[in-house]
């Protein structure tokens, strides 16, 4: 099958997987593992941070971002289909004792109005307090779309004019920047936290860094000790990500492309009802209403291509380091013959 459910299932190349065995390591927890030492701080000085924390997950860093940032009965703004409020467990509830206010934005990406507009007055005791914005980029329920730097700078000097955090969920951040070639620093200017994940398009088998302020990351150093996720000779995993960062990025750009041709295949099918905008590595295409999509899925998979459901007559497909130009020349062919 060639498996474009996520660009989670990547496996370490060969060159990659020797880093990881010839790397130095020691005991995290005390903070001696060297390799975690140099991914925290390389990852910090690119986003023009000041420390890094590294976690086991992209759901890890952003749940302990949110509780450093809050406090119970605080809230949390965001997109309706932010992926830390609808595919982290309910953590945001269970971790850090916040509500949500729940924003809708084209594709994903929010304005400056709707956060502005649902920011609740601190006087008001019936109200919950305002004290997080948080943004995805690239946008995963909005197929990848990117939100532009002009738009970030808008809602950071407005949010921080309300005394509220900014905090990125930066799974594929990387996929953003190669696409819009904006300078990284800028990201650590306009953010209080931002969640960068390892295990999607840069192809780690495992990790995520948090990046923050020194003393932030002295907080959320604790908390990951509660959330369970301090590790010990993790230096075997950070060098995966010290690998990706200096061999993965710019080739991110052979994924947007692939996923740009797949997305322009999709869009000539009968059986197809539109395309969202491929803005990234990600393509959700809509089924015409007669079909469902559980059913097309099976059948797509048997086919000899996986997906993934991603709403109401919705299928996701997601290109990644593993998806070649020949899986891509056979992908097309499968969908052009495919009949539902």
């Amino acid at each position: 099958m060639i498996d474009l459910r996520s660009d989670t299932v990547t496996k370490p190349t060969p060159k990659m997987m020797q880093a990881m065995m010839s790397a130095k390591v020691g005991d995290d927890v005390f903070g001696e593992d060297p390799t975690v030492n140099e991914l925290e701080q390389k990852l910090a000085a690119y986003f023009g941070m000041e420390a890094g924390l590294f976690c086991p997950s992209g759901t890890m860093t952003n749940q302990i971002a949110i509780r450093i940032l809050t406090q119970a009965q605080d809230e949390v703004i965001c997109h309706k289909y932010s992926h830390i409020y609808l595919y982290e467990g309910g953590g945001l509830m269970a971790n850090s004792h916040v509500s949500v206010a729940l924003l809708e934005g084209e594709n994903g990406i929010l304005s400056v109005e709707a956060i502005k507009g649902a920011i609740n007055n601190p006087d008001d005791v019936h109200r919950p307090l305002s004290r997080v914005v948080a943004l995805e980029n690239t946008m995963n329920k909005g197929g990848g779309a990117i939100y532009p730097m002009s738009t970030i700078r808008e809602i950071s000097k407005m949010a921080r004019e309300h005394g509220l955090a900014m905090h990125l969920d930066g799974a594929r951040l990387f996929n953003a920047l190669v696409e819009t070639g904006n300078d990284p620093l800028e990201y650590g200017q306009w953010f209080d936290t931002i969640s960068i994940c390892l295990s999607k398009g840069l192809g780690c088998p495992v990790g995520s860094v948090l990046l923050s302020s020194a003393d932030n990351i002295r907080k959320a150093r604790r908390v990951r000790k509660v959330f369970g996720g301090g590790m010990r000779q993790a230096g075997y995993l950070a060098a995966a990500g010290i690998y990706a960062l200096d061999n993965h990025v710019s080739r991110l750009k052979e994924d947007h492309d692939k996923a740009a041709k797949l997305g322009e295949v999709l869009a000539t099918l009968g059986w197809v009802e539109k395309v969202s905008p491929v803005a990234t590595n990600i393509v959700i295409f809509h089924l015409i209403p007669s079909l469902n999509n559980k059913e097309i899925l099976t059948k797509l998979t048997e086919a000899g291509i996986g997906g993934v459901l991603f709403g109401p007559g919705q299928i996701r497909l997601v290109t990644h380091l593993d998806f070649s130009d020949e899986q891509l020349a056979q992908a097309i062919e499968i969908l052009k013959r495919f009949e539902p």
